[in-house]
């Protein structure tokens, strides 16, 4: 198991998932928490609405696009395809904290998706 952690091919994957998947529920709580005490007075919508709301547009990705996923990573250099993708969380996550300060939570629930 040392080994494979230590492997000069495994250790960057590993760290990037796992990095990749921290940062999308740091994200998630972040705006579920937000959602739930500071918004929902100012949406006047039901916070248990909201949260599941939150908790669907989450998931649905997964569900929807897991077909392409699959079809682009055996057609493309996976390096590559990584590299895109973290650049383009970068971008998301620029985004999204710029829309924290600005409280344009309509626009969040769109980014969570």
């Amino acid at each position: 198991m040392r080994s494979l952690l230590q492997s000069r091919r495994f250790l960057p994957y590993f760290v990037t998932q796992a990095l990749g998947a921290f940062n999308d529920n740091l994200f998630r709580f972040a705006l579920m928490f937000s959602l739930a005490f500071v918004s929902a007075q100012d949406l006047n919508i039901n916070v248990n609405v909201l949260m599941n709301l939150a908790a669907g547009l989450f998931i649905l990705p997964f569900l929807l696009f897991s077909g392409l996923a699959g079809l682009l990573a055996d057609r493309y250099d996976k390096a590559k395809m990584a590299r895109v993708l973290k650049l383009t969380e970068l971008l998301l996550m620029i985004l999204a904290a710029g829309s924290f300060l600005l409280g344009s939570w309509f626009f969040l629930l769109a980014l969570l998706f």
